[in-house]
């Protein structure tokens, strides 16, 4: 006799739901991560410096 395939390989419906919700989630962790870290006094000093430096190489600055 043959068992159906749902239970040789067990349900995986929803499993793209669940690793969408992990990626949903750690992608709105790293956006806190970087707006913490660009809001504060470390990047500040690197977006200035970065404009800096591109203003320099264009002659601006």
């Amino acid at each position: 006799m043959h068992q159906p395939l749902t239970l040789l390989h067990g349900d995986e419906r929803g499993i793209t739901t669940a690793e969408y919700a992990v990626g949903t989630a750690a992608g709105a962790g790293l956006a806190g991560l970087l707006y913490k870290l660009l809001t504060g006094g470390f990047g500040e000093r690197m977006l200035r410096t970065l404009f800096d430096h591109v203003f320099g190489l264009l002659g601006i600055g």
